[in-house]
């Protein structure tokens, strides 16, 4: 997964918001954790905060595999990509112009 994706820009913008840092401080191998200092509260409050932005619902289940950055990108492509697809058509019909 390319660094410069736009989700992955989308993420690291709004951690480095989260933790008031510099979005170039922070990569996706660093860990939420150990590299980054997020304890389990401020995890979930980022987690919210990325719910928010990409209206979504985070499980809880699914917590435990977000170790770091990368696997907050990784998840949330799988988690958005199918999202996207059923906006398509919706897209498309509301750009198509109507027949003379």
């Amino acid at each position: 997964m390319p660094p410069e994706s736009s989700l992955a820009n989308q993420i690291l913008s709004a951690l480095a918001e989260h933790l008031k840092r510099d979005k170039k401080s922070i990569s996706l191998e660093n860990r939420l954790r150990d590299d980054l200092g997020l304890d389990s509260i401020a995890t979930i409050e980022l987690l919210f905060k990325l719910e928010e932005v990409f209206d979504i619902q985070i499980p809880d289940e699914d917590l435990k595999g977000l170790v770091t950055v990368g696997h907050v990108v990784k998840y949330l492509q799988k988690r958005l990509a199918p999202l996207s697809s059923k906006k398509s058509p919706r897209t498309a019909a509301r750009t198509k112009r109507p027949q003379k």
